[in-house]
């Protein structure tokens, strides 16, 4: 696994589509899957390499489907994660690893614990929605209203979306701070700080814009797949999962957590109280730990083009 991990960029999958795949850390560390935001890519906010050698953690990234360098699978549900996820840890020749997902990408890592239970040895899912059919859940219920637009539209009328959102996705390739810019009036003032620091903005405009460097569909069907039935039921899950929250949080209400902290039969439900959604990433220095089932407590320099940059940073998405 070793010089596999160090060389592995692409993976190909069954029906023969590319996934676009980088790994750091420890080549002979413990697997440790993370899934990005939306829009989002394989480059987002992470810890530094030479951090998780030190703890002999090896790190999986990769971009989801249509962003990045990955190819698109027109109409994915959110469950279809699970085979690209065994794809990978396939080709590095692992058969267990652990999934840590934000924001949009957190229904996803509790889609891995879904469908591969005898792989996934836990599963975490920080600032998360719930399904949209949620039963008994006011999904809209203290989300911002660019987001209820958003998630509306796509539900309602995806050629319409599809029409915002393509020429939305090129301007923000080209100024990737306009989709800062859009979001900050949403933000609590916590959020603000967290994307004002000068080392974590560096690290999501080039998120941004790796995201969408080849076209808008990562977006748009990511936004399409968390509006439609997910393709698992979330109480069938049965490795340990952490939920991770602010209670602060307009773009994923906490609510939609405290949801499924009901349904998961081995779920641990953790509030921050004074958080929002942008400081999912001050946990997840602890959420790594707990993955590997390690102590919390330490704090983390994060990755930015190679540097330490502050241990704060985002989901990364308007929409997650």
């Amino acid at each position: 696994m070793q010089d596999l991990a160090s060389t592995l960029d692409y993976v190909r999958t069954a029906d023969g589509r590319r996934l676009r795949v980088e790994c750091s850390g420890d080549p002979c560390g413990r697997p440790v899957f993370l899934l990005h935001g939306t829009p989002g890519s394989r480059v987002g906010p992470r810890p530094r390499p030479m951090y998780l050698y030190q703890r002999g953690v090896l790190l999986i990234s990769y971009d989801r489907p249509g962003y990045g360098g990955s190819d698109r699978l027109p109409g994915r549900r959110v469950v279809d994660v699970a085979q690209d996820v065994a794809a990978v840890a396939d080709a590095l020749g692992m058969h267990h690893f652990a999934v840590v997902g934000r924001s949009g990408g957190a229904p996803h890592a509790l889609a891995c614990a879904a469908r591969l239970p005898h792989r996934v040895t836990r599963a975490a899912a920080l600032v998360t929605l719930a399904p949209r059919d949620a039963e008994g859940l006011d999904w809209f219920a203290g989300m911002a209203p660019s987001n209820i637009d958003e998630f509306s539209t796509a539900a309602a009328d995806p050629e319409e979306y599809e029409a915002r959102l393509i020429p939305r996705s090129a301007s923000i390739r080209s100024d990737p701070a306009q989709l800062l810019e859009e979001l900050r009036s949403e933000m609590t003032e916590d959020d603000r700080k967290i994307v004002s620091d000068s080392g974590v903005r560096s690290m999501l405009l080039r998120n941004y814009c790796e995201a969408l460097r080849s076209s808008p569909y990562g977006w748009i069907d990511d936004s399409y797949a968390l509006t439609v039935p997910w393709g698992f039921d979330p109480a069938c899950i049965q490795v340990p999962v952490l939920l991770w929250h602010g209670a602060r949080d307009a773009f994923s209400p906490v609510t939609h957590s405290s949801w499924l902290a009901a349904r998961i039969p081995r779920a641990t439900f953790k509030i921050e109280p004074s958080a929002a959604h942008f400081g999912a990433l001050r946990a997840l220095p602890d959420v790594l730990r707990w993955s590997l089932g390690t102590s919390p407590g330490e704090a983390v320099p994060f990755q930015e083009d190679g540097a330490a940059s502050s241990p704060h940073t985002a989901s990364g998405s308007r929409s997650r």
